[in-house]
């Protein structure tokens, strides 16, 4: 008999702190694909599916698809959005039975209105109705929480290695490599899992964690009892009560094993926090050391703190009200979400000189709107820019010119992926003295051949990103850096 599989995507990270709330329509102006419409090239959750396509056809599967829908970043997920995309995809999945597998795209730092973990939710109405002996995985993004109710619901699951996220379809691969193993027979996935009992970021670009990430996948070339290593950063924005950091083997069979090298390298891991985040200068400091460099490239300043990718608004304006104080000039912005703002200069035209007021709408501590009288350079309809295998929506956007400065603004919100943001604006990148864009670091790679020097930015307060004095009611309190010593190493003997 033919076996079948279904899948799936339900994903976005939810920044509980950000009040910008997301229903359906956030779903739909990124990604909201009915089965069998997911276009080929894969969204950064959905890779197991597009990946699924091929490797069901080449061994004669049967490969069902359900809904795939992703969301960019943002606040709580409105509670009738999800549920009635949760059971959207439990019809489909009911109507595919009898299934060998379900085969998952999930981001793992969602949160809705009345659920804390709705990927454990979903997990666990997906092994109710499929029963014990399907095998059911999932791919993750790093950023994420590790419920102990998805575990239990999963028979395996990996995350994304890298930040930047430049590996999310080599990861849909592993996966798919594991399923093959454990369909033949060949494997039994055994998932282990530590707790490192911290919250913190940790970009792969550099050391230490660059390191840290090619040992992993060292180790999972060397021993092939190892299946994959995950970890599983945590997002210090989710305020749930399983917030943190998490390392993750997957063994065949072998839990021992798993449990043992889960913990060393959770230990390592532990051993690197607040080591790992480059230097982050104030907006004062990160423009005057700006305009001091001499260079043909142009200088990139990260605003790290205002990312959409972290679920804020990517409108504040901190930055560039300093830029504008300066009288810095060859600047290009990308980009200030305002779709109020799009909208006007759609309505005016290209090329028109309109009194405009932009930016600084979303939240306190983000700046003021910015007022000037600005020349509408290009109007883009449904722009895009790249992120490695895929293309992420921008919404309709704007170029507008005033004072030497260039400032592409959005309608849907999206971090700064890429230098393509500016290349559909219309904008010469590699001509400016400047570069101001919104990330943390999934930037760096495409930015980073191109910038004389890269300077990290933390300027206003867009984000919750100080988890020791985050207002936090539902995270544990019992983490570092709530606390100094949660594994109790000072007493150790």
């Amino acid at each position: 008999m033919t076996k079948r599989f279904f899948t799936a995507v339900l994903a976005t990270e939810s920044n509980t702190f950000s009040p910008i709330a997301i229903d359906r329509r956030g779903f739909e102006a990124s990604l909201y694909a009915k089965p069998g419409e997911h276009p080929e090239t894969p969204t950064l959750c959905s890779a197991p599916l597009t990946e699924g396509r091929a490797w069901a056809k080449k061994r004669g599967y049967e490969w069902i698809e359900g809904t795939a829908a992703w969301a960019d970043p943002a606040g709580l997920i409105n509670r009738e959005a999800y549920e009635s995309l949760r059971d959207e995809i439990l019809d489909q999945l009911r109507a595919a039975l009898p299934l060998d597998g379900v085969v998952l795209g999930l981001h793992g730092a969602m949160v809705a209105n009345g659920y804390d973990d709705p990927e454990g939710d979903l997990l666990a109405r997906i092994r109710e109705i499929v029963g014990p002996n399907v095998i059911v995985c999932a791919t993750f993004d790093p950023h994420s929480q590790l419920s102990q109710k998805r575990v239990e619901a999963l028979d395996f699951f990996l995350a994304f290695k890298e930040f930047p996220h430049i590996d999310f379809v080599e990861r849909a691969q592993d996966l798919l490599r594991i399923l093959d193993e454990t369909i033949a027979g060949n494997v039994k996935p055994s998932v282990s899992v530590f707790d490192c009992k911290m919250i913190d970021v940790f970009p792969t670009s550099f050391e230490p964690m660059r390191s840290f990430i090619d040992d992993i996948m060292h180790i999972e070339n060397a021993d092939t009892e190892v299946l994959s290593i995950s970890v599983i950063h945590g997002f210090m924005a989710s305020d749930v009560p399983e917030m943190g950091s998490k390392l993750v083997v997957v063994t065949n069979n072998n839990k021992a094993q798993g449990d043992k090298l889960a913990k060393e390298l959770g230990m390592r891991l532990f051993d690197m926090r607040g080591k790992v985040m480059p230097e982050q200068i104030n907006e004062t400091q990160a423009v005057g050391q700006a305009l001091s460099i001499s260079s043909n490239k142009p200088v990139v300043i990260a605003d790290v703190w205002d990312n959409p990718g972290g679920g804020t608004a990517g409108d504040a304006t901190v930055l560039l009200q300093e830029l504008i104080s300066r009288g810095a000039t060859n600047v290009a912005v990308g980009t200030i979400w305002d779709p109020i703002a799009v909208q006007i200069c759609f309505a005016a035209g290209e090329g028109a000189t309109v009194p405009l007021r932009f930016g600084a709408k979303s939240a306190p501590f983000t700046g003021n709107p910015i007022d000037k009288t600005v020349t509408i350079k290009k109007l883009v309809a449904d722009a895009e820019q790249r992120f490695g295998d895929s293309y992420v929506p921008m919404g309709d956007i704007a170029t507008i010119a005033f004072d030497g400065i260039e400032v592409v603004l959005n309608s849907t919100r999206a971090q700064s992926f890429d230098k393509s943001l500016f290349t559909v604006a219309g904008v010469d990148y590699a001509s400016k003295d400047i570069l101001l864009i919104k990330s943390t670091n999934h930037f760096y790679d495409s930015f980073a051949p191109i910038a004389a020097t890269i300077l990290y930015c933390s300027a206003g307060r867009p984000y919750p990103n100080n988890p020791a004095t985050n207002a936090y009611k539902k995270a544990p309190k019992n983490i570092w850096p709530m606390i100094e010593d949660p594994h109790g190493l000072s007493n150790a003997v």
